[in-house]
């Protein structure tokens, strides 16, 4: 039966924060999982026009809740809060469009399944004369902090010649490019064009600029959320066999997302699929 949303009070541990509903139903032990997100990452977390908090990261982890029966608390933080939530033990996890990368394995984060993969491109003023990364000798570009977006640009930087200006946030780091305060800016091209499509802004994405990507995931940073992580892929796996998957891509970002993003899922499953087999089947033999 499809569980009820309520609406609870968010746990005080950082003043500021958001919260938005969590499944009803009592899970067995009572046990309420926090989890972390951004506030800014239209089409993934965002406010729309009603207030609500909504976005493909906020449907998806809802649908998974449902399947798997457990209980959260869903907290908007932003970015860096987010991060600095989870190590610091006040949240459970993240799902904030968070690329999943070994540098951050390395440095904690231990990651789901992909959810979607996402590249990271440059985009200029609508009207910049700049056409790709050669044009950007000693000017300055915006990223995001602690974004792929930050370490794509960061891996260009002594190649091409141009500063870096930080940023804590996409729309603030947007409106820099429009007024003329950086030349350019990095971030995920989903991110992008959704944000360009919907405010109708002045900019245009240099697709020819895109990088190879790598998938998001939901991110933990203590052995304690283990269940949560596991509990997730398997919700993950059944929302994109049910179909569920596809009809919250689809809202966000069309059919067509839809369908590359869900061949890319079950793709990636039937690979999964067949190691595991493999593995089995070696360990019968030896």
């Amino acid at each position: 039966m499809r569980k009820q949303l309520s609406f609870v009070l968010a746990a005080a541990m950082l003043a500021g924060c958001m919260a938005v509903p969590v499944m009803a139903d009592e899970a067995e032990d009572g046990k309420v999982w926090v989890v972390a997100t951004d506030t800014v990452f239209k089409p993934f977390e965002y406010t729309d026009d009603n207030g609500d908090f909504v976005g493909i990261d906020v449907d998806l982890l809802a649908a998974i809740a449902e399947d798997q029966g457990f209980e959260y608390e869903l907290n908007s933080l932003g970015w860096d809060s987010a991060i600095a939530a989870c190590q610091a033990g006040q949240a459970d996890g993240m799902i904030a469009g968070a690329s999943i990368t070994d540098e951050r394995k390395e440095s904690g984060w231990t990651f789901s399944d992909g959810y979607y993969n996402a590249t990271q491109s440059m985009t200029v003023a609508a009207d910049s004369e700049i056409t790709g990364f050669a044009d950007l000798d000693g000017l300055t570009v915006g990223v995001k902090t602690g974004t792929q977006g930050a370490t794509y640009a960061e891996s260009l930087q002594e190649e091409y010649g141009f500063e870096i200006t930080y940023y804590e946030d996409s729309p603030t780091m947007y409106q820099a490019v429009l007024g003329g305060q950086v030349v350019a800016c990095f971030e995920d091209t989903p991110i992008m064009a959704a944000s360009i499509q919907d405010g109708d802004l002045a900019l245009t994405i240099l697709y020819d600029t895109e990088n190879e990507g790598s998938p998001y995931g939901f991110a933990i940073f203590s052995e304690d959320s283990q269940e949560l992580l596991d509990m997730f892929n398997a919700g993950l796996a059944n929302i994109v066999e049910n179909g569920t998957y596809a009809e919250i891509i689809a809202e966000y970002l069309g059919e067509d997302a839809a369908a590359t993003a869900e061949a890319s899922m079950l793709a990636d499953g039937e690979a999964e699929t067949e190691v595991e087999t493999e593995a089995e089947t070696e360990a019968v033999t030896e």
